[in-house]
């Protein structure tokens, strides 16, 4: 009789352990979860803002003289692309390729604005205007946040899978619906410097 109740309490001591280890680590996993579902929606509200920015600063390009219609259409059309993606703001991906995906058509649409700022150097009345002018600002601003944004969103993500994959919680993590999430990856090319050319419209050296 005895010997059966040591073994209950055994048990009983055992279930109390795995049951306070399990609530310890839920609540450490969903704290960490909230941070980064919360760098994931302040990375969605700072592309907002610049796809916001977008529709004003064609408008103000449009009225520039001969500007290079193939510059401004490749804006608009990433542009189209960025809002085609829809991702639950609130939280983060756990989908590798659907943040892939979300990022290439973001990148997209970097590239064909720097593209459109490049060209804009050539139309000084353009660069003049007091529109443009604080459009490229917040532009810019806005390129800056995006950057220390998606960082963050980087930081909240590797503390959260770091968790995921560390005991005791690893234990948990999978009953518990706690999955690894993805990064940000860098840019291709973002490590190579940009051309520039500051002969615009000049013509070519014929090759020797």
């Amino acid at each position: 009789m005895k010997s059966v109740l040591l073994a209950l309490g055994i048990l009983v001591v055992i279930g109390f352990v795995v049951l306070a280890g399990g609530c310890s680590s839920y609540n450490h996993l969903n704290t960490l979860k909230q941070q980064t579902d919360k760098s994931w929606a302040d990375v969605q509200n700072v592309y907002q803002r610049r796809a916001d920015l977008i529709p004003n600063l064609v408008k103000t390009v449009e009225g520039a003289a001969n500007f290079e219609k193939s510059t401004l259409t490749e804006v608009i059309q990433a542009r189209q692309q960025v809002t085609k993606i829809q991702i639950d703001p609130n939280s983060a991906p756990t989908d590798p390729e659907t943040l892939k995906r979300f990022q290439q058509t973001q990148d997209g649409l970097s590239s064909a604005l720097s593209r459109l700022l490049v060209v804009s150097e050539k139309y000084p009345e353009l660069k003049a205007t007091e529109s443009f002018q604080g459009l490229q600002v917040q532009l810019e601003g806005t390129e800056n946040r995006i950057a220390v944004e998606r960082k963050n969103f980087n930081d909240a993500v590797g503390a959260y899978d770091t968790a995921v994959n560390s005991m005791p919680a690893r234990l948990y993590a999978g009953a518990f619906g706690f999955q690894p999430k993805p990064y940000f990856t860098a840019r291709e090319g973002s490590d190579l410097p940009p051309p520039v050319n500051f002969n615009f419209g000049a013509t070519p050296a014929p090759a020797k």
